[in-house]
């Protein structure tokens, strides 16, 4: 695996809606532009030996960095993989979509839902999204978020940017009903 850099975002909300978030809502985003490792193979059939070589170490490099940048217990989380032009989005998915890498963070931060992604392809500077959910239960609406973050300089045509998001809370005054309200 041939990183290139690793970036780290935090924000902490402080107010919304003209009123007080206190404690501050912080969100945390780790994300590692790597080369992609099927760059220049044209189509490749089997994709597993690339993702078992290199998903594992992706999820135990950036799981403990993105719930130390956080500083505080996760509650919610997402990850995502954005591929370079000359990649396909199933580069991305493969490295993701696999419990080799979503593991990791699955156990930092001591969850049992599936984690939400995005993926797609895409140049440098792009702006995604990556959604969040609860880390025990997905149907606790207040969790329900998105951070968006971009790299100015990546990915690169031949790269992919893969990153993990924390949440400390829900989203800064939240108030819809819970889902049970509805059924």
């Amino acid at each position: 695996m041939n990183v290139r850099k690793i970036i780290t975002f935090t924000e902490d909300i402080h107010s919304e809606g003209g009123r007080p978030v206190d404690p501050p809502a912080r969100t945390a985003v780790v994300l590692a532009i790597i080369e992609n490792p099927w760059a220049g193979q044209g189509y490749v059939a089997d994709l597993l030996p690339g993702i078992d070589e290199v998903a594992p170490k992706l999820g135990e490099l950036l799981a403990p960095r993105v719930v130390e940048a956080l500083g505080a217990p996760v509650e919610a989380y997402g990850k995502a993989a954005i591929v370079g032009l000359d990649g396909e989005i199933e580069h991305g998915s493969g490295l993701i979509h696999t419990l080799k890498f979503g593991d990791h963070f699955r156990q930092a931060a001591k969850a049992t839902t599936l984690l939400p992604a995005v993926e797609k392809r895409a140049a440098a500077g792009t702006v995604f999204d990556i959604p969040l959910k609860h880390i025990t239960d997905a149907t606790i609406r207040s969790h329900h978020q998105s951070i968006e973050v971009r790299v100015a300089d990546g990915p690169r045509a031949d790269e992919i940017v893969v990153g993990l998001a924390a949440a400390a809370q829900g989203r800064p005054q939240a108030r819809l009903a819970p889902l049970a309200t509805e059924q």
